[in-house]
């Protein structure tokens, strides 16, 4: 399966006749140190990658180039992934941004106005559908004036550039106009992990963690694709037997 170099070498056999040997080269899963693209920021509580864009994007733009690097706009599921980004160093000291020592970015929710009255009254939602619902942000602050027929806004999360301030977790939520632009947090799955917990380079072939040894599939943009399955036959002689839960085709006989 996949990309094979074939070489074909002949030697002479007993007889005379021809032996033909193949040689059949694969890419076979490698391991390096990192588990995020480089520029990302890895998380282990959530297996995810982080990163902030600094080219100020609306909210719909930055949805797009979210998902051009096979993430989305990011969301968090606890109160512990949402320090982790607060602690972060990232690199806020953008010109668009009136003060050097704190920044925004847009992340993956949006406030449904429900009333008018004396305040705005509404709710946060997920922006996307299959995003985790489990943390959802406080009562937001409210940004720049919106026309009277807007009854959706967007997330902004504001944290600080300065160490203390950032490890002490001070940080604001606020709703804004969904056209005005802004930095924006994106969050991706990180790169491939083989069935022995391997990390996997992109492009290589790699067996998904998973039920099935067998399965070899491309690495692509941090997902398993192209996948293909082998068959085994059952072991010769054997009647009772075990699969390898980490090997394909391999097997432990169980007869006395």
């Amino acid at each position: 399966h996949g990309k094979e170099n074939v070489d074909s070498r002949h030697s002479r056999g007993r007889g005379g006749e021809t032996t033909r040997f193949h040689t059949v080269n694969v890419a076979q899963p490698v391991r390096f140190s990192r588990k995020c693209p480089t520029g990302w920021h890895h998380y282990e509580g959530t297996a995810s990658c982080y990163r902030v864009y600094l080219n100020g994007e609306n909210y719909w733009d930055a949805v797009q180039t979210c998902q051009r690097v096979n993430g989305s706009l990011a969301t968090f599921t606890a109160d512990q992934e949402l320090r982790f980004i607060l602690a972060q160093e990232w690199d806020l000291e953008e010109k668009t941004f009136v003060r050097k020592d704190q920044g925004r970015f847009w992340v993956g929710y949006q406030y449904v106005i429900t009333s008018r009255n004396h305040s705005l009254e509404g709710h946060w939602e997920v922006a996307y559908k299959g995003s985790s619902e489990v943390f959802l942000p406080p009562d937001p602050i409210f940004g720049t004036a919106m026309s009277e027929n807007e009854n959706v806004l967007c997330a902004q999360l504001q944290c600080f550039h300065f160490p203390t301030l950032r490890h002490h977790g001070l940080h604001s939520w606020y709703a804004e106009n969904c056209y005005e632009k802004s930095s924006f947090l994106c969050k991706r799955s990180q790169t491939c992990v083989d069935i022995k917990d391997n990390i996997v380079d992109e492009g290589y072939y790699f067996t998904p963690k998973g039920n099935d040894p067998c399965l070899s599939c491309t690495c692509h943009n941090g997902e398993p694709e192209m996948c293909v399955a082998a068959l085994c036959e059952r072991p010769q002689g054997c009647q009772q037997y075990r699969k390898d839960p980490k090997e394909c085709c391999k097997f432990t006989c169980l007869d006395p």
